[in-house]
């Protein structure tokens, strides 16, 4: 397996974080995403250790990992001080496990220009009064200025990931797109507020190109150059389904118009093609 291709921990549904990896690494993935998905339990940080060491593997945080002992939507831009709170010392935490781990980088989602529920994320969100955009950009660039020194400190780079805009949010909130950084334009004032590295989820920008109905094309050519960290995964344009590919498929054709050396690129792939789809990548 290359040693730009990691897979994410998500890709099998387990509770516990360290049968994710064992059965992950048992399969032959040496490069592990640890994301979402799991709960805290007593020694995950001494299983994922143990697991490194007899595996040979590679380690990356993303976004909700480690699990925090209360579930949460991490939110840099919250208008609410305590869950904005929250999110910097969860990331905090996550920038430390990260040295410990030996992983070097860690992404985020970008903020929300609401206060959505846990329960919902990945659905439709209810309809509620926006934030200002330019209230929550500011409020996540403050925090993401007090982050990027700890992690500098400690050998992380940290990564922003765009938000996905689906169909069915669409539907509720019409043109006010309550996410930040979901494509050039959006991600371009997130940028100018506080020098981000973006983390582009290619799923995320198809569906959201949809919503916003403006191409997926253009958006990849604009923000391909910008990012040397990617995730995979397809859907019909409407949902991020994290759906595989294959060489046959549309996503793939769109993909091989596009240089990869300095990349890295990790597959969210919860349909079982997980294979299929490296094997795809691979021959990219």
């Amino acid at each position: 397996m290359s040693n730009s291709i990691f897979v994410s921990s998500s890709c099998v549904n387990n509770r516990k974080i360290a049968k994710s990896v064992e059965e992950l690494a048992v399969a032959g993935f040496s490069n592990i995403e640890l994301s979402g998905g799991t709960n805290l339990y007593a020694d995950w940080k001494t299983e994922l250790l143990q697991l490194k060491e007899k595996y040979g593997l590679n380690y990356r945080c993303h976004n909700y990992f480690p699990p925090p002992k209360e579930h949460f939507v991490l939110n840099l831009s919250a208008s609410d001080d305590s869950i904005r709170e929250r999110s910097i010392s969860h990331v905090v935490d996550a920038i430390s496990l990260s040295q410990e781990l030996g992983a070097k980088e860690y992404g985020i989602h970008a903020g929300f220009r609401f206060l959505p529920e846990h329960t919902k994320l990945g659905q439709q969100f209810d309809s509620v009064e926006l934030q200002d955009e330019d209230d929550a950009i500011s409020r996540f660039a403050e925090a993401w200025n007090e982050l990027k020194p700890i992690a500098l400190e400690k050998g992380i780079s940290l990564y922003v990931e765009n938000n996905v805009f689906s169909s069915a949010n669409k539907r509720v909130f019409g043109d006010a797109n309550p996410f930040l950084a979901t494509d050039t334009k959006s991600i371009a004032k997130l940028n100018d507020a506080c020098e981000i590295n973006l983390l582009l989820d290619i799923a995320h920008l198809k569906v959201s190109c949809v919503s916003l109905s403006i191409s997926f094309e253009n958006e990849l050519n604009a923000l391909m150059p910008q990012a040397n960290y990617l995730h995979f995964s397809d859907n019909n344009g409407l949902a991020d389904s994290n759906q595989g590919f294959t060489q046959s498929s549309g996503l793939y054709h769109t993909l091989k118009n596009y240089e990869y050396a300095g990349k890295t690129v990790t597959l969210e792939v919860y349909d079982g093609s997980l294979q299929e789809t490296l094997d795809a990548v691979n021959a990219l």
